[in-house]
């Protein structure tokens, strides 16, 4: 659990957060628990520092008082380079909530050496678990995957605490054989019937009367 310091923020509107921006800051909000929500500003190193190793909760010291939260939204600006918000949820350490993971394949299906190729349809999965050991990522290994087969989502091994929320039956990844593109042969096509001119008919006719 990562931990960081933040300050209450009193400041509100886009031209006080490009001042905080200017100066290294990120604001939050944090609410939940029955509590009044609170505008803070928490540093923007330490915050982009775990969100980049991963980090789902954190022990945040708002002026002295220390809370638990929960990383529920994190807003970045158009380009995706930078944070411009998160939002916080209050949380206990017995609470156990739902997020989303993403699942991680390793390996070479032995499918692949038969000419198929792999192909994943799910990336992350929502799950529930205590809310102090939520999964940095799930990994499964798919070497046994054949030609032709797939992989369900009842398939992962969860931890110990975790369970699946989405269907069970959906496939989570497979190993196909990429169909090649049919191309028409020489001469296909050729000797259809070309299409009718309107009036064509009727001066032939007139020509064969005269």
């Amino acid at each position: 659990m990562a931990q960081m310091k933040a300050t209450i923020r009193k400041e509100t509107g886009s031209r006080q957060v490009k001042k905080l921006r200017a100066k290294g800051l990120t604001p939050a909000i944090i609410y939940g628990r029955g509590d009044k929500p609170i505008q803070v500003t928490i540093s923007e190193h330490d915050l982009e520092l775990a969100l980049q190793h991963g980090e789902r909760l954190l022990e945040v010291d708002v002026d002295g008082e220390v809370e638990n939260a929960l990383v529920k939204a994190v807003q970045y600006d158009t380009f995706g380079h930078f944070v411009q918000h998160v939002d916080l949820l209050r949380v206990s350490l017995t609470d156990r909530v739902e997020v989303e993971v993403r699942v991680i394949l390793r390996g070479t299906p032995k499918g692949v050496a038969l000419g198929g190729v792999l192909n994943q349809i799910v990336s992350d999965i929502k799950v529930e678990c205590p809310v102090a050991a939520i999964p940095e990522e799930i990994r499964l290994m798919v070497v046994d995957l054949g030609l032709d087969e797939s992989l369900h989502l009842r398939d992962i091994k969860l931890p110990e605490g975790v369970v699946l929320l989405d269907e069970p039956d959906a496939v989570l990844c497979q190993c196909a054989e990429v169909a090649e593109e049919v191309e028409p042969e020489e001469g296909e096509g050729e000797g259809e019937a070309e299409p009718e001119i309107i009036g064509a008919k009727k001066e032939d006719q007139e020509e064969a009367a005269e």
